[in-house]
């Protein structure tokens, strides 16, 4: 698990209103939700959709 190290922002009573981390966790965070994301997609992508290699190969060609 990633150790995250965070400063909390209050107001006059003390109450946490936000959170601060440093650039390079919060790119870490993006990161991995980002690949949850796409992975999220990979799985609900219908396997009735795909082309046999030969077909995407013609298509991408095409595409360029």
């Amino acid at each position: 698990m990633l150790n995250i190290q965070k400063k909390y922002i209050v107001d006059e009573n003390n109450n946490r209103l936000a959170v601060e981390i440093d650039y390079n966790t919060f790119q870490k965070i993006e990161e991995v939700i980002e690949d949850y994301a796409l992975y999220q997609l990979i799985l609900e992508t219908d396997d009735s959709e795909s082309l046999p290699l030969a077909e995407a190969k013609k298509y991408y060609q095409q595409l360029l």
